[in-house]
């Protein structure tokens, strides 16, 4: 099936039910479909053909929902670009992926100006809400007057449905093509996996360019419900909403569900009687703001494992699972769960030979919802892709149910005196101290035993403990190896689109001048 079925057949089954509503702005499905079609028609009269490339520039919007909808009849394949980039990084993905479009949002139009001249395959500028910029056509005006009606084109689920560019910590980003296909089967997959509700408003407040917001509204969509948009993350105004307007499901990466927890001061009082469920993943969360949040909450909680080249999920821990987890087996809750429908996963030595269960290994999975491969880079995707399983880059082990654990990233490990020392270990453990709101781990070098282990964390608001004192909190809960040598208080860590730490920021002053650079530097 081709992504925009899904699309069509809930405006035939339910024309007159709620789309999508942000602000005060609200689009039935008879009217979403209407407007995907003129955008369609759009992008045939602008001369893109099946397969050409345009690019995406904006913060979420309900136009930035149908245009993934819109690109899909018409053939056309959406980069989407992270507005939180610098400009120079986003030519560098509109020229590698040779955009011959962009649609940007009113308030990137100067900075878009500013790089034009690098610009070489974009033939056409679209701005959303910039009425009479100089250079750029105006989204509504382009738009206005096409048919109401699908255009006359074929497309298969063996053609490109989008681009994504992985948020990768190192080098330059690669985009990962998936195909109506590969989408379309981890949609299935998820279904599968996750209840759906008609009618249920969904709240999307994770970036759309991100694969985890893109894969929630498709399901969303599939399901018949409601998109409820967020422009971008407001911790205060995320809770007010899962708690007012009748939000059933919510897709947040961890570090959104740490700082309602932290950040909204009446998130506790509120009651979140519609509330059903919330999907989190994209990066790993502490167990303690996990149990915080299934008692807060008072819903239930799904995590989704995966990555932008598997589409977006290849793991669920369900509701059960977390049920399960509270009532009796404890350490599930640091589990990503079971590989979804038509998915096998293998957790593998550094030569792909499958190793016990219970030992630490990489990730490897296979199914239908697999990339294409990286765009116009055969190398790095016959690596990736090798042997037909994705190599995920992630440590981790499989028990004998089958359930997955994450250690960290392979790149990520700390080697100090020869034995492994995996950071989430060791952050799972610094978020317990209760003056600590938000932690890192990183190897730094060391003459003795080559790397040794340094904290990072930021503190919560009126906590001063010493970095003698949580170095002697880890007493006890750690081995002597994996202990932190060393303490640094910051007011932030930084973080990429999915909500991961970028540890190869945090680690690059400690590596200056070193000849041999461990733990993925």
């Amino acid at each position: 099936m081709r992504l925009h079925d899904y699309f069509d057949y809930r405006a035939r089954e339910q024309p007159e039910a709620e789309f999508a509503v942000l602000g005060d702005r609200r689009l039935t499905y008879r009217e979403a479909q209407e407007e995907v079609h003129r955008l369609a028609n759009t992008f045939v009269s602008a001369g893109l053909q099946v397969g050409d490339r345009f690019a995406i520039l904006s913060k979420n919007s309900i136009e930035y929902a149908l245009l993934y909808y819109a690109a899909s009849k018409a053939g056309a394949v959406p980069v989407p670009l992270n507005y939180r980039l610098a400009p120079r990084e986003w030519a560098y993905i509109i020229n590698d992926a040779g955009a011959k479009l962009l649609i940007a949002a009113g308030e990137y139009v100067d900075a878009i100006d500013g790089i034009r001249g690098e610009l070489k395959s974009v033939g056409r500028f679209v701005a959303v809400k910039a009425a009479g910029a100089r250079g750029w056509e105006d989204y509504h005006q382009w738009v206005a007057g096409q048919p109401t009606t699908a255009p006359d084109r074929r497309i298969t689920e063996e053609d490109d449905v989008y681009q994504m560019y992985t948020s990768g910590t190192t080098g330059n980003p690669k985009g990962a093509v998936l195909t109506h296909g590969a989408v379309t089967a981890n949609m299935v997959q998820i279904l599968t996996g996750l209840e759906g509700v008609v009618g249920e408003r969904y709240l999307i407040v994770v970036p759309l360019y991100h694969a985890a917001a893109a894969l929630t509204t498709f399901c969303c969509v599939s399901w018949g419900g409601c998109l409820y948009i967020h422009e971008e993350f407001n911790p205060v105004e995320v809770v007010r909403t899962l708690s007012e307007e009748r939000i059933g499901t919510a897709m947040l990466v961890p570090s959104m569900i740490q700082a309602c927890l932290v950040f909204a001061p009446d998130v506790a009082q509120r009651r979140y009687d519609d509330l059903r469920l919330i999907i989190y993943g994209a990066s790993p969360i502490a167990e303690q703001t996990l149990r915080r949040a299934l008692e807060v909450f008072k819903c239930d909680f799904a995590q989704a494992y995966g990555m932008t080249e598997t589409t977006a999920v290849l793991t669920f821990l369900l509701a059960k699972d977390h049920g399960w987890a509270l009532s009796e087996k404890p350490e599930l809750l640091l589990s990503a769960g079971r590989p979804v429908l038509a998915t096998e996963l293998r957790i593998v030595d550094e030569s792909d030979n499958p190793v016990a269960s219970g030992t630490i290994g990489e990730i490897i999975a296979r199914g239908p919802q697999l990339m294409r491969g990286y765009w116009n880079l055969a190398d790095e995707s016959a690596e990736a892709l090798k042997g037909g399983w994705m190599h995920t880059g992630d440590a981790g082990t499989m028990d004998d149910d089958g359930y997955i654990y994450i250690q960290d990233r392979v790149k990520d490990m700390i080697v100090s005196g020869g034995e492994n020392v995996y950071p989430r270990v060791i952050e799972d453990v610094l978020y317990q101290h209760p003056a600590i709101a938000d932690a890192a781990v990183i190897g730094v070098p060391d003459e003795q035993w080559g790397e040794t282990v340094k904290a990072i964390v930021v503190l919560r608001e009126g906590a001063a403990p010493t970095e003698e004192e949580i170095i002697d909190f880890c007493r006890g809960k750690l081995g002597g190896f994996e202990r932190p040598r060393s303490v640094d208080f910051v007011k932030e860590l930084p973080r990429n689109p999915s909500g991961k730490v970028l540890k190869r920021q945090l680690r690059e002053p400690f590596w200056v001048g070193q000849k041999r650079r461990v733990s993925g530097v």
